[in-house]
Formats: C-alpha cells, structure tokens, sequence
C-alpha cells in the first residue's frame, strides 16, 4: 500500500506569539526586533521555536536551582526576573545603539554611491569623496568638536566593489529594461520587450501605439518589430518619430544644398585640418574678444547640430575671414573666396534663421511627459508659422529673418521662397493624415469645445471600438457639467484631469486615456542612449553590462528609492552586520549541527545579526567556504570562527594599520584543512569529515 505523503511542517510560518506569562514561569522574554527568538535572562541563549515546552525543558534542564532559590510567586524571584530583565535591557541597548549608527553609516553609503551614479561618477572616485570630506572637517574643526563626526565618516564603507552592491540594490527600486547586446534585429528587440512585458505582469495585446526610428528592423513589412508587435497585438497603430520627421522634412537640396556643404568644409578646414591650426585659429578668436572660443562641428546624427553650427559660423564670420586672409594654403584662399561671396553670405544667413526656427520646434517637442496631443499641438502652431514666414519673405519685412536682415543685408532670393513652400509642404505629407484625428486630439485637450453631433464621434470610433451613442451622450452630459469645467481649469495637467474624471463618463475616459497613453517620439530612448555613452566612457570600458543597467537605471530615473527603508530591512546586508566603534563582542561565526550522516550543514550566525540564516550543505569529503559577506576588511576588525558547543577557537583574523594577520588553530581535527581568506575574512575547509559538524 503506498504511503501518504504529509506535508512538512513550517514553524515560521505558524506565528507562533509569545506568551507573557513564560517570563514569570521559565524567565524567558521576548526581543523587539525582526526575527526575535525567546532569550533566556539567566544565560542569554535562544530558543529556536517560541514553544512553551521547549522553553520549559531548557528551564528546567539548564537552571533547576533556580526554582529553589527563587520559588515560583515570590517576591525574591519578581525581583530577580526585574534584575535580569533590567540587566539585559543595558546589554541590549548597546547593541541596539550601535547597530544605529551602523544603519546611518550604511545610508550614508547608500545616498554616495546614488550621487555618483546620479552623475556619472567612477565607483573609485568615492574614496577621494570621503577624503575631501574628512580634510573639509579636519579644517572646519581644529579643536576636535567634529572627532566622532569624522570617525564616522572613516567607517563608511566607499570602496568600488561596495558602490558596485550599493548601486545594484538602489537600482532594484528604480528598475527600468534596458536592451543589451551587438545585434539589434527584429526578432532580439520583440524577445526582450517580451520578456519584460511578461516578468512584469503586462499584456502584451494592450499595446495601443509602437514608436519607431524608421529603422528597417523597426518596420519592415515580414520581419520588423512593428509586424511582430501586430501578430500579438492586432490593432496596435505605428508610428515614425515625431521629432524624426520633423527633422527630416528639413532636408536640403540644390543650392542650399551646396550652401551647407560649403560651409562644413570650411569649419572642417580650421577645426580638422590640423590640431595646430585649430590651436591658432581659437587663440586668434580669444584675442579679437569675441562671443565664442571656437567653431562647432556638425553631425547629421543630433537634432540641432545643423542649426547651432551655423549660427556659431555666423557669428564668427569676421574671425574667420581675417584667419583664412592670414593663411597661407590654397585651400584657406579658396574657402576665403567663397565668405566674400555676397549670394553665399544671404544663403547662409537664411538657413541659420529658418534652422533656427526648426531648432525651436525640436526643444519643444522634446522632453518627458510629452503626449502625442502636446506634439500634434505643436506641429500644427508649426505650420501656421510657415505661412507667416512665407508671407514675410513676400512683403520683404524679414520679421522673422534677423540674421538675413542684418548679415545678408535684406538680400531675398527665389530659392528661399521655395525652401518655405517645400518645407510646408513636407510638413502637410508628413503630419496631415495623422492617424489620430484632430477633433479627437481637440476632445482629449478640451471636451467642452467639440460638438456632440459633430464628425467627432464617428472619428472616435474609427479609432477604438466604443458605443459612438454613450460617448455623444457623455459629451453632451459633461459639457453641461459646470464642476467639471472647473476641475479642467485647475488640474494639473490633462492626464490628472481624465484620471480624476468620475466613471460616469467611463467612454470619454476611456477614450481620452488610449490617447494620453501614447507616445509621440523616441525621446526618452534617445536620451538613454546618451546617459549610456556617458556612463560608459573609455576610462570605464570594463564596465559590466549587469552594472551599466544598474547606472542607466539610476541616471534615468525621476524616482528617489527610501534608503532609510532599505537598510532598516535589511536589503543591504553586505555591510550591515559591521560595528561601529570598538565590538561589543567581536565579529563571531559559529560552524554547528549536522544534518544526516554524509551533509554536514554550516550556518554562519553573526553575534549581531538577526536574520535567519540559510544553512550551506556539503558532501562528506568536499571543500566548504563560509562567507562573512564582507568585500573587504577594515581598520581595527576582527573575525573570530568559533568551533562547536564549547565555541573553541579555530581562527581569527585581525585588520590594523591597513595589515591583516590571522591565527589557524593546530588541532588535530583541522589541521592542515583551513584556509583564510585575509582581504573578507571568509573561511574555507578543506577535506571535511563528520567530526567538522561538531557533534
């Protein structure tokens, strides 16, 4: 017949309370802190499980005289138990003490390693922190009023392997996905959004809008990203990058075209030719006084590059004309030929207002918390400034063209009028067949101005599946709500007030909200991108990737984690179990029990710590290796292994004046078995036998 298989018992999940009256009867109580055990007060030993019978049997078996020197409900033993309680309080609270000081001195850890990150800091430049710190101090307290202050500070622990912790549990609270590796094809970039998707409980098939660079991995037809995101998510729309279009309904033709090319090659002659002219050339600069040192270089990869060179070239255009006339080359005499050319110099003036222009709509349509209504909103005030613009250049007032005005002496060309005809043009290809309608943008913005009766509805529903007569409805039922009105006008912002909408206008909120979660540019991705080539710099190319992640979820993040809260959990244990000051007993790991004839179960038990520990299993015969959790040791630490119920001394491993010396026991049992670890104090036993349990 087959046996019935019983579930295990688990005590430490039983809640098992301590009963008050135990402490009168066996002269046990109860500790405050997490993980507590019952303690005895006359031997300051634990009990594994807060059961009455195991605190009698210790009671009875440990202290039998007890009982007859302090009978049960006299007054001696009220006395006495007062004594011993007393006693243990005093003991404790020095304990307690110093593991608060130890907590602010990991915070302060903690809150060192996030400003770094913060800034892009090297984990090694935390050292020269401290240091600055404690010669600040030194100075600003030569009478020795900040002694304990400083000392304090000596023991925060700032290595780079601590930073390295310290920043991984800080990012644990802030995480963000970030995408990792050489080869960015379709099918890796779906299997890590997938993955994230999935590890984080979300699904996939709520995706409403996927936004792309217009790469061919993002959209190509079979195998992109966004063909992949549909086969999950069927209506999912796709977008190309707002901010991308923009950009690229800028580009350059003909003999603006050559204009600009011009213009690099001379700012590449100066900059690129060589580091020696360069040096002259801004040396030259910084003795005519003007604005700026240097010439900027331009790179099709940044948005405003384009604009910025040439407004500094603009602006350095004397300097440069009287450089080239001091040059010698062929080449300074033929880029000084085209500056006094009078068509090129208008060229050149209009495209550093237009780009100018261009330049403003980009910053606004960058930054977070940018919905695609705040974008859409800004390309259609974009566009409405191109017909002013066209029509300034007709009229000849240049309001809008002062560098043309003033550099380019008011000189108007054909070709200017075309590049703001074509411009517009690309802007109306490109944004005016936008997927979302603009009464639907204009509902989301404001419900109070759209008609109820109108195209909005049917529009709506074009869009995402809801009862077009619930939401002509709501809409008339709202713009008739006066608190409603008033709650637009004092919210925040759009998505405060759609979210704070009540559900009587469940579809307007839904409606709202699809749209609102939307985003109209890769923004974000693209500032990653460039917190990671900061991070990652050539000083820090050994960076791991796990580290980089840790530092990029750092960088990026508006979130702050609670340090406090983190230490007092314990989430940073590497170096919580370290006294600050002199220990109150040293730092003690004990190797005990055995569990079965051939496992020989290891727990380490700090004298300060409170957690459970997890017991290390190892075969009869094999190497063990038990770990203080330490990176590092420090100044004045010590380590003491303790060996069975007599705590016999096995080893011990002393830290002072940045020299580390250790004692190995030579018992006969451990003999040429054990090996110490001098930089963490980490113990290793070679060959172990049943006797290494110590029963």
């Amino acid at each position: 017949m087959a046996l019935s298989k019983t579930m295990k018992r688990k005590v430490d999940v039983e809640n098992r309370s301590f009963n008050d009256d135990w402490t009168e009867k066996y002269t046990f109580i109860m500790p405050t802190f997490r993980n507590a055990s019952p303690v005895c007060l006359i031997c300051s030993e634990t009990v594994a499980v807060a059961k009455e019978y195991n605190l009698r049997r210790h009671h009875n078996t440990k202290h039998s005289n007890f009982k007859v020197s302090y009978p049960e409900q006299s007054e001696a033993r009220q006395r006495k138990i007062a004594t011993l309680k007393s006693a243990y309080s005093r003991a404790s609270g020095i304990i307690t003490r110093t593991l608060t000081d130890q907590e602010r001195v990991t915070c302060a850890s903690l809150q060192a390693a996030w400003v770094l990150c913060r800034h892009n800091r090297p984990y090694t430049e935390s050292e020269v922190l401290k240091e600055c710190m404690i010669t600040i101090l030194e100075e600003l307290a030569p009478d020795k009023s900040m002694d304990r202050i400083i000392a304090s500070v000596k023991q925060v622990p700032l290595s780079a392997s601590t930073n390295a912790r310290c920043v991984h549990v800080l990012a644990e609270q802030v995480q963000k996905a970030v995408i990792d590796g050489d080869n960015t094809t379709a099918d890796i970039i779906f299997g890590k959004l997938e993955d994230f998707f999935k590890s984080h409980g979300l699904p996939l098939d709520k995706i409403n809008l996927t936004v792309t660079d217009g790469a061919p991995a993002m959209i190509g037809k079979n195998k992109g990203l966004v063909s992949r995101i549909r086969t999950v998510a069927p209506k999912t729309n796709a977008l190309h990058c707002i901010i991308h279009q923009s950009v690229l309904c800028a580009k350059l033709s003909g003999e603006l075209k050559e204009v600009m090319e011009k213009t690099m090659k001379i700012i590449n002659h100066i900059r690129e030719t060589s580091s020696t002219q360069h040096r002259l050339f801004r040396k030259f600069v910084l003795e005519s006084q003007a604005s700026h040192d240097d010439l900027l270089l331009h790179n099709d990869v940044r948005w405003l590059s384009k604009g910025k060179a040439l407004e500094r070239f603009v602006e350095l255009r004397a300097q440069v004309v009287d450089f080239l006339k001091q040059s010698k080359s062929k080449a300074a005499a033929d880029h000084l030929r085209v500056m006094q050319d009078t068509l090129y110099v208008c060229n050149v003036a209009f495209l550093t207002d237009i780009f100018s222009h261009l330049n403003t709509l980009n910053l606004q349509l960058q930054g977070k918390g940018k919905s695609v209504v705040d974008l859409v909103e800004k390309l259609d005030a974009f566009g409405n400034k191109l017909d002013l613009f066209h029509a300034d250049l007709l009229s000849g007032r240049l309001l809008h063209f002062n560098t043309l005005k003033t550099v380019g002496e008011g000189n108007i060309t054909d070709k200017m009028k075309t590049f703001i005809t074509q411009l517009k043009d690309n802007f109306s290809a490109r944004f005016n067949d936008f997927f979302i309608s603009r009464d639907v943008i204009g509902f989301v913005r404001d419900p109070f101005t759209i008609s109820p009766s109108g195209e909005f509805s049917t529009n709506a529903v074009k869009m995402l599946p809801l009862d077009e007569a619930a939401i002509q409805s709501q809409l008339a039922e709202i713009q008739a709500a006066g608190d409603m009105k008033a709650a637009l006008r004092g919210a925040e912002s759009l998505s405060a007030f759609w979210v704070s909408c009540p559900e009587t206008y469940d579809t307007l909120k839904t409606l709202a909200m699809y749209v609102l979660t939307m985003f109209g540019s890769i923004y974000t991705c693209e500032a990653a991108f460039s917190k990671m080539n900061s991070v990652k710099t050539h000083e820090r190319n050994r960076l791991s990737t796990e580290s980089l992640e840790d530092c990029l979820c750092i960088s990026l993040t508006a979130a702050k984690p609670d340090v406090k809260k983190l230490v007092s959990e314990g989430k940073f244990a590497g170096r919580i179990e370290r006294l600050s000051g002199p220990p109150v007993d040293d730092q003690c790991l004990r190797l005990c029990g055995l569990v079965g004839a051939l496992t020989c179960t290891v727990t380490c038990v700090s004298a300060i710590e409170t957690d459970e520990s997890e017991p290390v299993k190892v075969m009869e015969g094999e190497s063990v290796t038990l770990h203080t959790n330490l990176s590092e040791l420090l100044n004045d630490d010590t380590v003491l292994w303790m060996f069975g119920p007599k705590d016999s001394l096995i080893s011990q491993i002393k830290r002072k004046n940045d020299f580390s010396s250790f004692f190995v026991t030579d018992d006969v049992g451990f003999i040429g078995r054990l090996q110490v670890d001098q930089k963490t104090g980490s113990l290793t036993i070679r060959n172990t036998r049943f006797k290494h349990s110590g029963q």
